[in-house]
């Protein structure tokens, strides 16, 4: 499995993050997911925001990352006026 995990350093205005979970959902062969980071085990959490997709494999995680839908997001993303961060793992 695959997963594309973002952090954003502040929380996004609900409204236009549910435009751009909207256009994160077309991006096909993925499980998209977001929500608030409440905490961290010691102090405030450095990152306020969390979204991810899930992938099945690396194969459709490529597929998918060669679309025009996935390079929206990152357009949109950066849109979004929120300083963020990327990483991609291979779950075991």
């Amino acid at each position: 499995m695959i997963r594309v995990f973002v952090v954003y350093e502040q929380e996004p205005d609900a409204e236009r993050y549910e435009q751009h979970a909207e256009l994160c959902r077309k991006v096909e062969a993925g499980t998209f997911r977001h929500g608030k980071v409440f905490g961290a085990p010691m102090g405030e959490p450095s990152f306020r925001y969390y979204a991810e997709w899930e992938f099945a494999d690396l194969d459709s995680f490529k597929a998918a990352a060669r679309t025009p839908e996935f390079a929206a997001t990152g357009k949109d993303a950066m849109a979004l006026g929120i300083p963020f961060q990327v990483h991609f793992a291979e779950l075991e």
